[in-house]
């Protein structure tokens, strides 16, 4: 079993900045985003129940995302290929990288031990990160239920701004 991280990133915290790949194969760089609000979000696998809803509702909401000079990144170990059928399928708008190799997971600390029907595995326990246009993370959403999330997200960066 892989080594136990120190956790989840918290509040008043840098953001790490790092490159990954869009469905594309484009690299696209956290610090690109230097000036404007950031979510980050961490999710377990493309196609699946909870995840569709949560990248559906962050596409819904991007307008007003977008109106707060904000922008969406998703990040789960899923391929590009994987991120741009699924963006296909579900016509998503936003912008969703792939970490295959789990270094940022492990990095903002969502790549952990997680249990289910008595077997024990790693994998992303879904968070969200807000960053501010300096680079600093406001807020963290840990062991997310994606419903009301993306609306809460909404709500907490408007009150910021």
């Amino acid at each position: 079993m892989e080594n136990i991280l120190p956790g989840i990133l918290k509040a008043k915290s840098k953001a790490p900045d790092f490159t990954l790949k869009n469905k594309d194969g484009e690299d696209i760089k956290l610090s690109k985003y230097n000036g404007k609000w950031v979510v980050l979000y961490f999710y377990p696998k493309d196609n699946t129940k909870g995840c569709t809803q949560q990248a559906i509702d962050f596409t819904e909401l991007m307008p007003e995302f977008n109106k707060a000079d904000a922008v969406i990144l998703g990040v789960s170990p899923d391929s590009e290929k994987s991120h741009a059928k699924f963006i296909d399928k579900h016509n998503l708008k936003i912008e969703l990288l792939s970490d295959s190799e789990h270094k940022i997971l492990k990095k903002y600390g969502v790549w952990q031990l997680k249990k289910m029907a008595g077997r024990e595995y790693m994998g992303v326990v879904r968070t969200t990160y807000l960053i501010n246009p300096k680079g600093v993370i406001e807020n963290v959403w840990e062991k997310v239920r994606v419903k009301n999330h993306v609306e809460n997200v909404k709500e907490t960066l408007c009150s910021l701004l």
